[in-house]
């Protein structure tokens, strides 16, 4: 196995915020969701449902979603179905949280209180960020915390087979506000949860906003060895 592989699609994995309009085959993504349920999951439950979106379905969801998202009574309307953060931030998380947040909107000019280009800036999200591609990612209600730890491994799986093939892309936890948009937009089964969106594509090596190369904390802040 070639590490210097396995390692740069690791390392080179961001999330791109901007995508390139060119086509992704099927077959591509078909091998790119193969691969990645190779991902490890306890007693094998492997729980991951994955719904794939091109073309007019792709832009029919956006569509539904931005029409309530642009509509502040309807927005109001719309909340995830679990909590996607803490109800209060606490350090270090939150400081990461705000520097990512403040470099992004820095390169995109989008000065602190511009509640409109903000509000637009989030509504990219629900574009798929212009990706060809768009992937929803859904769970079975009756799983619990250790089937969530699975998934996530899956979608890590999906990210580095992606850069495998020369693909970028962007994991959206934004999609879950509008679950009952998606719900009824892709005639989910009621035991289906929204779990996650994900955006999948070429990047658009012109966007400004894909020049954000996030920081990482120093392995010596969060790794502790023990050998005696």
């Amino acid at each position: 196995m070639d590490s210097h592989s396995v390692d740069n699609a690791l390392t080179s994995r961001r999330s791109v915020r901007a995508f390139l309009p060119t086509e992704v085959p099927r077959h591509t993504v078909e091998h790119i969701l193969t691969v990645a349920a190779r991902s490890a999951s306890g007693t094998n439950i492997q729980p991951w449902n994955v719904h794939v979106l091109t073309g007019a379905a792709k832009t029919r969801l956006s569509n539904a979603i931005l029409t309530a998202f642009n509509d502040p009574k309807l927005n109001a309307e719309h909340s995830s179905e679990f909590p996607i953060y803490p109800a209060e931030w606490i350090s270090p998380f939150i400081d990461r949280r705000r520097k990512v947040g403040w470099d992004l909107y820095t390169l995109l000019g989008i000065g602190k209180g511009d509640r409109e280009r903000t509000h637009a800036q989030h509504a990219r999200n629900f574009q798929f960020f212009d990706a060809p591609v768009g992937l929803i990612f859904t769970i079975h209600r009756s799983l619990g915390y250790a089937a969530w730890i699975d998934y996530g491994m899956f979608m890590g799986n999906v990210m580095t087979a992606a850069r495998g093939h020369g693909l970028h892309t962007c994991p959206q936890f934004a999609f879950t506000q509008f679950h009952r948009i998606i719900s009824e937009q892709l005639a989910l089964p009621p035991e289906q949860k929204v779990l996650c969106g994900m955006s999948l594509g070429h990047e658009d090596t012109s966007a400004v906003e894909n020049t954000l190369v996030s920081e990482r904390a120093a392995l010596s802040e969060w790794a502790s060895f023990h050998s005696a």
